[in-house]
């Protein structure tokens, strides 16, 4: 079993309840933090002083406060945590049901369970977090599908990235300018558009703002 946990949420409720389950199952050491600048702080210093943790559970969304943050989402969390711990168990407790959202988190990032919050989530928090301490990975029974072949997933990983830039309010020229920058293909103007038509068909969205809109109603964004 794991020795010691970081539970990161914004909720002072959901933070106890997550306590009380790492404490029955005899867990040493718990550390709590409700924003994820403040996680991935606490994960750095855990590293320097060579004293790691054993688990990370975060949630996906955070409220905006007064602070001046780098990381809006439990998704940007982890995405920088894996570029300097790809090995780290994590385990995402969030009300987000979107097999899309379930399926690239696993894939892009290789988290190791996924619980949903609901009136069960207490229990199958605690049959994942013993799952995964055991090498598995859990995924709450709503989403379980996500990973299936027979579920129609056809958007790529590449198409999220575009959807994700292009809801920071990025041109196709400014995006086609990012992914140059960052070595990433195909970066061309007229393939982005040719992929950004082709989105806003399968989401038969009416413009590029309810192609954002649609993207995050799936959780993709």
């Amino acid at each position: 079993m794991f020795q010691k946990v970081l539970i990161n949420d914004d909720h002072d409720a959901i933070l106890s309840s997550i306590t009380q389950i790492l404490s029955k199952l005899n867990v040493g050491y718990i550390e709590r933090s409700q924003y994820c600048d403040e996680a991935y702080l606490k994960i750095k210093r855990a590293e320097l002083d060579e004293m790691t943790f054993d688990l990370l559970i975060t949630d996906l969304s955070f409220k905006r406060d007064h602070r001046n943050i780098d990381l809006d989402s439990g998704e940007d969390l982890i995405e920088k945590l894996r570029l300097k711990a790809p090995d780290m168990p994590i385990i995402v407790y969030s009300m987000k049901d979107q097999l899309q959202k379930v399926r690239q988190l696993v894939k892009s990032h290789n988290i190791n369970g996924y619980v949903c919050k609901d009136r069960k989530g207490s229990r199958e928090l605690e049959e994942a977090i013993k799952a995964v301490s055991e090498g598995k990975r859990y995924l709450s029974p709503q989403v379980s599908g996500a990973l299936s072949p027979r579920v129609d997933l056809e958007i790529e990983d590449y198409d999220v990235q575009l959807l994700k830039l292009l809801s920071k309010g990025l041109s196709q020229d400014e995006i086609s300018s990012k992914l140059k920058s960052k070595d990433i293909s195909p970066n061309s103007l007229s393939t982005i558009e040719k992929r950004l038509n082709k989105l806003r068909i399968q989401f038969k969205a009416h413009n590029v703002i309810h192609l954002v809109a649609t993207a995050k109603d799936l959780g993709l964004i």
